[in-house]
């Protein structure tokens, strides 16, 4: 019987039939609220329904809560009235489940008697990637299924968890037989009525629970062993409180808790930028005048140019997914060379156990080394990754123009420089686009997708359902030197405060307080003082090379390093950092603290992610934030620069802007002057 669009109630030998179907992940909004409290309510008041079984129509369970919904007033039934009129009815339930069971939708089925689920089906608790803890009895309910150690595990971390596993843990009762969910689902419906159980509700289980009581160091000692993990998080340190309170305390008591700690969140700016990046993060794919069913052209077989770090990470990425990949280098040695530092690599997952030898060898059968770009005639997209030369990039292209066959998509793996110049070196510009991998290529999910003034759209929506398939989030940018993570970040002033008075070890602990994994001089020190100085003569770092001090590599750089690489302040580095400034001609003054160091560090870079918006080069200021949190390692709960800048105040960036000397960008002015934020 179909009620609504929403809601079909059946009844099949005394099992009701609850179907929500609300497009397109069944999301626990106004809709699907009043649709289950309708359906609960006709059962619950029909003789002939002995069980209810509870399910979901299109592709998944109920997904969560919905997302658009969070910080607004909701319209009733409120979820809590839902959930209790199913916890409480006198006939028991069961959460059949398929798809994904996540947050609020796992929270629901805890609140019916009994859950099974097929085998494909993810179920978890994630509401901590959104600076939340779960706020629909999650917090109280789960450690009284699975015990408290394996509650703090499952919802700090937040990783949905496979259906095998979670009835491993009792998350669940049941497995279904995939493709036999209803099927299994009523069967186990009878079962349970035929067995004469009595109705088992989550929230009176206390065998689980009595047994951690008055035992506090479970929570310290676990915050503790995940110190790193957390470091910056109050959603962790909420639910390590929230599942005390699940063990201490009553069950309406520890709800009670658990709602007062749900709410100190989510007024808080931390879960407000954790839940903006959420929807940055899938809105950066979205190109205004590129819609969705924009045609695009298949991508069966890739060419990669260039067999070093980025060659061979960018190829890891294809062949992971089953793309065959034509790997081309100049010289034998240097292909054989970089074929095995992929089977390296891929050596060292099996032997973490994340691959099999099996895997691994059908990954490396994926590619074809080759000697000639010749080879590449056959293939869908070649992506360029050789030195960043524009002379020896131009010539690549003006040789691929005449070796791809048409159709070909040809992109560059350059960092900096002019997209549109190279494109201008072949026939075919629209074929023509910028695909900017970050280092290491296999590992970083930031894809920055550069927009030639004749980039086709078919080229630029192929590669944006390309980047979905081979994992990486794209950013779409447009030509400028550095595009956009590069070019934002190149503001910064570390060296600066060195020369006025901060201490290497001062500004890098500062950042890394921020929230950053590393200060600039430390991973300076890590990437190389050879490497960073390249193409300087003049400067502290060109000066500490002369000195052959060149970072963690020889034990020497900012740093003194001993053997196990542990950083100490140099006295060597001091004296270099004192002779350069007194040869610039600056008296250094009072160190800064810590939060002028913070603002003098971010605020230029801030600035220039105004330029870059108001410039065009990016098409929201969301996706410059995803750029530098995905790049740069922007810690993701201040919600980027940009969104940090609006949380600080624009008129104070402008303030600090102008005491460095820097003229603010012309956008930051209006958007100050309005009142308005960078970030909408």
């Amino acid at each position: 019987m179909v009620l609504s669009d929403t809601l079909t109630l059946d009844v099949i030998d005394g099992v009701g039939v609850i179907t929500i179907d609300s497009p397109p992940v069944n999301a626990l909004g106004h809709r699907t609220r009043v649709a289950l409290d309708e359906g609960f309510r006709k059962f619950g008041s029909d003789p002939a329904v002995k069980a209810i079984v509870l399910m979901c129509g299109g592709r998944t369970f109920f997904a969560g809560a919905d997302i658009s919904e969070l910080g607004k007033p909701l319209q009733p039934p409120m979820l809590e009235a839902v959930l209790d009129v199913m916890e409480n009815g006198s006939r028991p339930v069961i959460a059949a489940i398929h798809g994904t069971a996540l947050g609020g939708g796992y929270e629901l089925s805890l609140c019916c008697h009994y859950r099974i689920a097929v085998p494909s089906a993810k179920i978890g608790l994630p509401e901590v990637n959104l600076g939340l803890i779960p706020g629909g009895g999650g917090t109280q309910r789960l450690p009284r299924l699975v015990g408290p150690q394996a509650a703090l595990e499952i919802m700090s971390f937040g990783k949905p968890l496979d259906a095998k596993k979670a009835l491993e843990l009792g998350m669940i009762d049941a497995l279904a037989e995939e493709g036999r969910l209803r099927e299994d689902a009523i069967a186990f419906a009878r079962k349970v009525l035929a067995e004469g159980k009595p109705l088992s509700r989550v929230r009176d289980r206390q065998d689980k629970v009595a047994q951690a009581r008055g035992q506090p160091e479970i929570y310290e000692t676990f915050l503790k062993a995940n110190k790193a993990a957390f470091r910056g998080l109050k959603a962790p340190v909420a639910i390590a409180k929230a599942v005390e309170a699940a063990v201490e305390l009553p069950f309406d008591k520890g709800i009670d808790r658990e709602r007062e700690l749900f709410r100190e969140l989510i007024a808080g700016t931390q879960s407000a930028a954790l839940r903006y990046y959420f929807f940055s993060e899938r809105q950066a794919a979205k190109v205004p005048d590129v819609p969705a069913d924009t045609p695009t052209r298949p991508i069966a077989k890739v060419g990669v140019i260039g067999a070093g770090t980025m060659g061979g990470g960018i190829t890891m990425n294809f062949i992971n997914v089953g793309v065959p990949v034509t790997l081309v280098e100049m010289n034998e040695d240097a292909l054989q060379r970089g074929i095995g530092v992929v089977r390296k690599n891929y050596e060292n997952t099996v032997r973490k156990g994340r691959l099999t030898q099996e895997q691994l060898e059908k990954r490396m059968a994926l590619i074809t080394p080759a000697l000639d770009l010749s080879a590449l005639a056959d293939v869908d997209l070649v992506i360029e990754a050789v030195f960043e030369d524009m002379a020896i990039k131009k010539d690549i292209f003006g040789k691929l123009d005449k070796i791809a066959k048409p159709g070909a998509i040809l992109a560059t793996n350059t960092s900096f420089l002019d997209v549109n110049e190279i494109a201008a070196s072949t026939s075919r510009p629209g074929d023509v686009l910028g695909m900017h991998f970050f280092s290491p290529a296999n590992v970083m999910r930031l894809l920055e997708m550069v927009r030639g003034e004749k980039t086709s759209k078919d080229v630029l929506a192929s590669i944006l359902g390309l980047a979905k398939t081979i994992g990486k989030v794209p950013v779409v940018a447009g030509v400028c030197h550095g595009f956009i993570a590069n070019r934002a970040m190149s503001g910064r002033r570390a060296d600066t405060l060195l020369l006025e008075g901060a201490t290497p070890e001062q500004v890098d602990n500062a950042v890394y307080d921020f929230g950053f994994a590393m200060g600039p001089f430390r991973m300076s020190d890590l990437a190389g003082l050879d490497i960073v100085a390249r193409n300087r003569s003049d400067g502290i770092e060109a000066d500490l090379v002369k000195l052959g001090r060149l970072g963690q590599k020889s034990n020497a750089g900012y740093y003194d390093y001993d053997e196990k690489r542990n950083a100490t302040p140099s006295p060597v580095a001091a004296k270099v950092i004192a002779d350069y400034a007194a040869a610039k001609g600056v008296t250094p003054g009072a160190p800064p603290s810590a939060e002028e160091i913070i603002f003098r560090m971010l605020c230029p870079v801030v600035n220039e992610g105004a330029k870059i918006l108001e410039e065009g080069v990016a098409i929201r200021a969301s996706d410059i934030d995803v750029a530098l949190i995905l790049g740069y390692g922007w810690p993701v709960y201040t919600g980027g620069p940009m969104f940090w800048a609006d949380t600080v105040g624009l008129p104070k960036i402008i303030e600090r802007l102008k005491g460095l000397g820097i003229e603010p960008a012309k956008l930051l002015v209006e958007k100050a002057a309005a009142g308005e934020r960078l970030t909408g």
